[in-house]
């Protein structure tokens, strides 16, 4: 009857293993995702934006510009 309790034991203590190491990990949460966006690829798309800007202004104004023959005052 000791052999019997004895290996009945050593089973639940691998049963209660296993489950004590698997149980915690089928709940766990998987890490958060990381941002699409840390806001500096946002800050370049609006310098890009800025610059095209200026670049078609100062082609607007540069024929303007070239026919006044520069007279400042």
């Amino acid at each position: 009857m000791a052999v019997v309790s004895r290996a009945s034991s050593g089973v639940m203590a691998i049963i209660t293993l296993i489950f004590g190491v698997v149980l915690p990990a089928v709940g766990a949460q998987a890490p958060a995702p990381a941002p699409i966006s840390d806001g500096t690829s946002i800050d370049q798309g609006i310098a890009y934006v800025l610059m095209l800007l200026a670049l078609v202004l100062t082609y607007l104004i540069h024929p303007l510009d070239a026919s006044s023959h520069y007279k400042l005052f």
